[in-house]
């Protein structure tokens, strides 16, 4: 049982134990002083390819492939090599016996029977890199580290855990170790276990969700991913080099992609439902290669019905290296199939009609008359349907059948059945085969919850009557019949009017949000706006021209114009419906294209490339696209975080519309936008929150629970809980806490004491991350707080509490050194406090010029200090501490470059510091000195006080631990620049000639350690 407070050594030692006795790994033991610690145990692999039957030659070449694969420095990067390692893995290595033999296939894991494999654990695996690190628990499979384990106490959050598998995988520190890793896990017994993979970000890493009789949640996760089939399975099966990022299925797509795999062996179909946004791409990739792999004869077609999901399903498929067959027409669909070289095809469904995508008829009767006569769909037939509740009537079904009469058919769709439409999906595919729901989605962190709210755009017209004179005096020339028929096609002049002035307020309305709304008005993120034609659409462009979004919105439509619209359309009585639009379209291809408007036109497709390109890539740029039907299926965009429809939707529609903004982004994107200018849910008219009554009717209420919650109600929650939140954990502080006892309650003393150390940091990062909430759930409600039930004096208490914990955050950034590490924790932190908080004052809370406090001390010297928040520089103590600490840092940072130079500047430090409180130096004495000193810190040893011939700093290193010996501090130069090579540093091979000329010049195995530490240190080598 897991006590409170668990520390991390005693978790560590109950994961090892029960890796080895219920999992039946091997304990290595603790490999914290063993030599030569490598991500590839040679030793440990030559006899387990011996014991598999490799003859010596082969396992040396196997290996020496092996080790060439996995080297990372120079160019060669982390993400290549370890490819590079996991298709050897994966594939095995093929190396020949002798010159111009055939050559032989190596298996460096026996992946039919898991139980062959040499399965074991090491601890405190010490790695020497520019920086050592040392992994909790490293799993050797046949002596290749294919996962690292970092583990934290029950009371220190996972997250912390995660941190350092990223920190690891940098280059300052152990980076080439990781080229073989497949798999990363990081835990503690409260929150159980995290899994990601090399270079997976922080928010993406995965918590494994599956039934298990064990209570702790750590021990369940390790149990369930680290069983040894399991985790070759996961390994083989379920990884994917995406396009430059490698991926590994989250649960949802591991059991939904295991649970096809048994039906296709039965071949039979069903529907896979997993909602939008949870990788329903990579589960078709994951289970199309299985198939491929596992059924003789195998082909899979997936068929989707709009060409952005065509375009997106070949995308996937080639981004992770498999080849697929686009198909261009039914003809070239129809040989492909008659064909056997393709296995992997994919075709937009209304290839299989004729030009109506919904005359089925014709296409039967056209497909009998063209077919030739032997034709037949050849091998094992496997149908991915994607977005199937959309497509699939029972005739389309028929014509598919018709051209694949044996195929098997598998639904995917990212949307619940309609309850209408359940019975009849099941007939034509089969029952369901998973489900992931949409709230479960949210609950794993895939996808971010979304925050509704209907805003009432008032029409009113200041002269109704003299509207309908102008109207009748128009028309006074048409018989009845003709004046009917106007208004049939027009409406009444009022509808007409209101509708501009509707237009109007909904521009002021969104311009309103782009000044203030979070991520809109700091550039990190963007909106859609879906209109209701490409009329209106044209016309909302129209009018953000005149706004402060012109150059930064765009219209992405089915519309091209083209010179036929506009025939026939002058009259003489203004500008027409098609005119407008022709010439907004001309006009807008041409200022992007930056020439004349006529040569622009027809480059409609490059434009939306290069728009849709604009608004992932650069959010602060294209700022707001406005749609009607396309981009809002199939549009993946982490960037959109608002969406505004003033269009009437249900159903499908809607709920695939809403889900482009429910996408993960960086940090300051904590929930998706709706904004219904068409009051779609009726909440306006109803007052209640429960958002699957009208527009959703169609789908079943647990179907699309928690789809949409009210954004007012919502984000009061949240800024009251981030609120307490960041006020429990500043309680300690004291009761009106100043300065200085904030920094004594969040900035070590320099204990001594690595675990006291890491508790001041932790407590820090939260305060920080909490800081960067608060501000944010602020600004969610800034301008709305009456609405929010918030009275005045209440909102100008909770607009104080975040003016005061953000300047508490910056002060301890400043007093404890982490200023410049801190400075992108909070993308557009400071534009939400300028906008909400500083509105009204000049204030600037610090004047660092992009430097650190250290930097600035040297560039400024004792004027540094006028730089420094107000709270800090008029408190003498609380400056001492602020430039201690930073100093401090960097010592600590460049001790490993030069160990007993940084351990003199420590000294100086300390003799300062008792100084000063012993008040042996007065404030500015103290304050000369300690610029001094960090000078000297920061410029490191200065030349004159070394022999002429000691010239480099890596010289002056060896020259100041070996004793001050120059003669034996420039042959060690030498000696160590004849034979390091490029990214030498975690390369086994590298390395070793490097020790190895070390030890030609020293036969002092302590000092040959102690100069190979300094060398890995040295940015010189």
């Amino acid at each position: 049982m897991t006590k409170v407070g668990q520390l991390e050594r005693a978790t560590q030692d109950h994961l090892a134990d029960l890796l080895r006795d219920q999992l039946g790994y091997r304990h290595l033991g603790n490999w914290g002083d063993r030599e030569d610690n490598s991500n590839i145990a040679l030793d440990l692999t030559r006899a387990w390819l011996a014991d598999s039957g490799v003859s010596d030659k082969l396992a040396e070449k196997a290996l020496f492939e092996l080790e060439k694969r996995a080297a990372v420095g120079g160019v060669r990067t982390l993400y290549e090599a370890n490819r590079e390692v996991y298709e050897a893995l994966r594939y095995g290595v093929k190396v020949s016996p002798e010159p111009g033999a055939p050559n032989e296939t190596v298996w460096l894991i026996d992946w039919k029977n898991p139980q062959a494999n040499d399965f074991a654990i090491a601890e405190e695996v010490t790695i020497f890199g520019e920086h050592n690190k040392r992994p909790d628990i490293v799993l050797y499979i046949n002596g290749i580290a294919l996962a690292v384990i970092e583990l934290k106490r029950s009371s220190v959050s996972v997250a912390e855990g995660i941190r350092q598998n990223l920190d690891s995988q940098k280059k300052e520190f152990i980076r080439p170790f990781f080229s073989t890793v497949q798999l990363l896990f990081a835990g503690n017994d409260t929150e159980g276990l995290r899994y990601g993979t090399i270079e997976t970000r922080e928010k993406y890493y995965l918590e494994w969700k599956e039934p298990s009789e064990v209570e702790n949640k750590l021990d369940a996760a390790v149990l369930q991913l680290c069983e040894k089939e399991r985790l070759l399975e996961l390994i083989h099966d379920f990884i994917v080099f995406d396009a430059g990022t490698k991926k590994i299925a989250r649960h949802n797509q591991f059991f939904g992609v295991r649970a096809a795999r048994a039906r296709a062996l039965q071949r039979e179909g069903g529907i896979i439902w997993h909602t939008q946004g949870s990788g329903k791409s990579l589960t078709m990739v994951w289970l199309a290669k299985w198939i491929r792999e596992i059924i003789a004869n195998a082909r899979v077609l997936v068929v989707t019905d709009r060409t952005e999901l065509d375009d997106q399903i070949e995308k996937v498929f080639k981004g992770v290296n498999e080849d697929i067959r686009r198909t261009k027409s039914g003809a070239d669909l129809a040989e492909v199939l008659n064909g056997s070289s393709e296995s992997l095809i994919c075709s937009l469904i209304h290839k299989f009609g004729s030009s109506d995508e919904g005359d089925i008829d014709s296409f039967l009767k056209d497909i009998t008359a063209h077919l030739p006569k032997d034709f037949s769909a050849k091998g094992e037939l496997f149908v991915f349907v994607d977005e199937c509740h959309r497509t699939q009537s029972g005739k389309l079904h028929e014509a598919m059948t018709a051209l694949m009469p044996n195929a098997t058919f598998i639904g995917f769709t990212g949307t619940p059945l309609l309850k209408a439409d359940k019975q009849s999906s099941i007939e034509i595919f089969g029952s369901y085969i998973h489900t992931y729901r949409y709230d479960e989605a949210v609950g794993d962190g895939v996808v971010l919850d979304l925050r509704y709210e209907a805003r009432d755009i008032d029409q009113t017209l200041d002269s109704p009557a003299k509207v309908d004179q102008w109207f009748e005096m128009k028309t006074k020339n048409l018989t009845e019949v003709g004046k009917a028929q106007v208004k049939q096609r027009w409406g009444t002049m009022q509808r007409v009017l209101s509708a501009k002035e509707r237009l109007d307020r909904i521009v002021a309305d969104i311009s309103f949000d782009m000044e203030l709304r979070p991520r809109l008005a700091d550039g990190h993120g963007n909106a859609l706006l879906v209109s209701d034609s490409i009329y209106s659409a044209c016309r909302f462009y129209e009018l953000f021209q005149q706004t402060p979004l012109k150059g930064h919105c765009a219209i992405v439509t089915s519309y091209s114009p083209s010179i036929a619209d506009i025939k026939g359309e002058e009259s003489g009585e203004g500008v027409t419906a098609a005119m407008l639009q022709y010439d907004t379209y001309r006009q807008m291809l041409a200022d992007h294209f930056d020439e004349p408007a006529d040569t622009a036109v027809g480059k409609v497709e490059q434009f939306e490339k290069d728009v849709k390109k604009r608004f992932i890539e650069e959010p602060g740029q294209m700022k707001l696209l406005i749609v009607v039907d396309k981009l809002l299926t199939g549009f993946d965009a982490p960037s959109a975080t608002y969406l505004y429809i003033d269009k009437s939707m249900r159903d499908h529609g809607l709920f695939q519309a809403i889900c482009r903004v429910n996408r993960l982004d960086d940090e300051s994107k904590e929930y998706g936008y709706v904004i219904d200018y068409k009051d779609l849910f009726k909440s306006l008219e109803s007052a209640i929150h429960d958002y699957t009554g009208e527009a959703f009717s169609g789908f079943d209420a647990k179907d699309v629970a928690g789809l949409l919650s009210n954004r007012l109600d919502r984000a009061r929650e949240r800024f009251e809980y981030t609120r307490e939140s960041i006020k429990a954990l500043c309680e300690p502080a004291g009761l009106s806490p100043s300065t200085q006892d904030y920094i004594k309650f969040f900035c070590s003393s320099d204990t001594g004491d690595d675990e006291l150390d890491g508790d001041y940091q932790r407590r820090r990062v939260l305060l920080y991350k909490l800081a960067g909430q608060l501000a944010r759930a602020y600004a969610d409600l800034a301008t709305e707080m009456t609405e929010a039930g918030y009275s005045a004096s209440e909102a100008a208490a909770a607009k104080q509490d975040v003016e005061h914990f953000t300047k508490v955050a910056e002060e301890i950034r400043l007093a404890s050194g982490d200023y410049i590490d801190m400075k992108q924790f909070e993308p557009g932190m400071r534009q939400l406090l300028d906008t909400y908080i500083r509105a009204d004052t000049t204030e600037t809370v610090t004047n660092f010029d992009d430097l650190s406090l250290v930097e600035l001390l040297v560039k400024r010297g004792e004027a540094a200090v006028a730089a420094l928040p107000e709270g800090i520089r008029n408190d003498e103590a609380a400056v001492a501490e602020t430039i201690q600490n930073n100093v401090r840092k960097v010592i600590i940072e460049e001790t490993s470059v030069n160990p007993k130079y940084y351990e003199r500047m420590s000294e100086l430090l300390d003799a300062l510091i008792d100084a000063r409180r012993n008040a042996a130096l007065d404030y500015k004495a103290y304050l000369a000195k300690i610029v001094d000193l960090a000078k000297q810190v920061k410029d490191g040893p200065a030349a004159q006080n070394y022999p002429p011939t000691i010239t480099s700093p890596a010289q002056r290193s060896l020259y100041d631990n070996l004793n001050q010996d120059a003669d034996l501090s420039l042959r060690l130069d030498a000696a160590i620049r004849s034979v390091k090579k490029d990214g030498w540093r975690g390369h086994p091979f590298k390395e070793k000639e490097v020790r190895r000329a070390i030890a030609q010049i020293t036969d002092d195995q302590a000092q040959a350690e102690l100069v190979f530490g300094l060398a890995v240190a040295q940015r010189d080598y």
